[in-house]
């Protein structure tokens, strides 16, 4: 059972995870059993993180009640998201209620030592308080950060790893967690003697996406955060990589990602206000991680950009590569499922043929469809969020127009089928016709797959998409 580690750091690690909670919920196909989430984040009240953390935990109790064996089609929730730390966070040891300084614990130093300290660091960063992050100061989390084997949690992970397992990285390149946490992170795995399994923790697979500069925010002058040094941190941070991470081979697969189209949000340091709306930046990122378990260990460090076929402010299904065309053809089969569950008004369909066949009446009352129907419902959410960027992603459409069900690619009219039923009357006829493997197993199990054989045929029947 292969599994890959995502070290998930900073709030773009996390918002990059609940785009890969969202795509793998969809069934969009990973080759990899077990993801396996590691949150890397100080701040501990993050509304990113916590926000990714909900997501990925409802994903675990829907899960948990189905089985995926080659007698079975359904690949919605495929893929194993599991939870070996709590929250699935790394803690990171007396970064709470404590300045900088007294992390370091400068009063103690010599005098010489105070000097330099006092060399490379300000009086702001040695009087930040680190609750919420290092709010831009990599310097700072380089210090805080350079405990990664420290932690019983590190060490179960290592302990666990086995020969076939891979590691990937999430970080941003102009920020403090993130830009400081990937280089550390990754000395620590490669050249780390202090955990089991050390040769092959060392000699793992290893792959990252550097995240670079994607937006921007509001001038504050009580902020410690100025967007206008964005992209000299990015290239500072990337002349550092070349000469210290690739040069090296010290990394596998590099992929890079950025955007010259910057939505504008509110200057916050963190807590539970940084919580920012989803970016198609963060979904292409976290299918880097797709491409990634697909991939072989390089003799020597592979580096891949992401790109779309036109330069356009309202990315459409066709400026979309092939890749990713496949991707967004899961995620309509997952739209499709969440329209019907949660904007069918036309009838109950409760007394439709497909629930009385599986008698899965009492099934809709239980909590599993609950959890079921919130993490649609977050996903409609989040779709919705990366419609209002200054780079819109729009290649499906989101409505609930129950006279055209299946308008749903942008750019593209569906396709005429020779039928007297339309739209959710279709929908219905289509989840009528299916049996076999779709009544057999749990009423979860028998669930998730009727509605993964009967999304899968009205894609191929009604949506004009490759």
């Amino acid at each position: 059972m292969s599994k890959i580690y995502v070290f998930g750091i900073g709030g773009t690690g996390s918002r990059v995870l609940r785009a890969l909670t969202m795509l793998l919920a969809s069934g969009v196909e990973c080759k990899a059993d077990v993801i396996v989430p590691i949150i890397i984040d100080p701040d501990s009240s993050a509304g990113d993180v916590e926000r990714t953390v909900r997501l990925m935990q409802k994903y675990g109790e829907i899960r948990k009640k189905l089985i995926f064996d080659t007698k079975k089609e359904n690949r919605f929730f495929k893929t194993d998201i599991r939870e070996t730390m709590l929250n699935f966070r790394l803690p990171l040891s007396n970064t709470q209620d404590v300045l900088f300084d007294k992390y370091m614990s400068v009063n103690e130093m010599s005098r010489e030592n105070k000097a330099v300290v006092n060399m490379l660091f300000s009086q702001d960063n040695l009087q930040s308080d680190m609750k919420v992050g290092f709010k831009g100061n990599p310097n700072v989390g380089s210090v805080v950060l350079n405990q990664f084997d420290d932690s019983s949690e590190f060490l179960n992970f290592a302990n666990e790893f086995n020969p076939e397992d891979k590691i990937f990285i999430i970080s941003s390149i102009f920020g403090g967690t993130g830009a400081s946490g990937f280089p550390l992170l990754l000395k620590t795995l490669r050249t780390g003697n202090k955990f089991a399994n050390q040769a092959l923790v060392n000699n793992a697979h290893i792959g990252a996406i550097t995240v670079l500069p994607y937006f921007q925010v509001k001038q504050d002058e009580n902020s410690k955060i100025d967007s206008a040094t964005f992209v000299s941190k990015a290239k500072s941070a990337l002349a550092y990589y070349e000469r210290a991470i690739s040069r090296n081979n010290d990394i596998d697969n590099l992929y890079y990602i950025a955007d010259t189209s910057r939505t504008t949000y509110d200057n916050c340091e963190g807590g539970t206000d940084q919580k920012n709306n989803a970016h198609f930046v963060e979904m292409m990122s976290a299918f880097a991680l797709i491409d990634f378990a697909n991939s072989q260990k390089p003799a020597t460090t592979i580096h891949k950009e992401f790109g779309i076929e036109t330069d356009t402010g309202n990315i459409i299904y066709a400026n979309l590569g092939k890749a990713a065309k496949g991707m967004c053809k899961s995620m309509s089969q997952f739209l499709l499922f969440a329209k019907y569950l949660n904007e069918n008004k036309t009838a109950n369909f409760l007394d439709k043929p497909w629930v009385k066949d599986r008698d899965l009446k009492d099934l809709f009352g239980q909590e599993y469809c609950d959890t079921l129907k919130e993490v649609q419902q977050e996903f409609l959410h989040w779709l919705g969020e990366m419609t209002v960027q200054d780079r819109k992603f729009k290649a499906l459409k989101l409505h609930k127009d129950s006279d055209r069900v299946f308008d749903l690619i942008e750019g593209s009219e569906p396709k005429k089928v020779i039928s007297l039923d339309s739209n959710f009357k279709l929908f219905n006829n289509r989840l009528n016709g299916q049996g076999g493997k779709s009544k057999t197993g749990e009423k979860e199990q028998q669930l998730m797959e009727l509605f993964f054989l009967a999304t899968q045929q009205l894609v191929k029947e009604k949506l004009n998409i490759e």
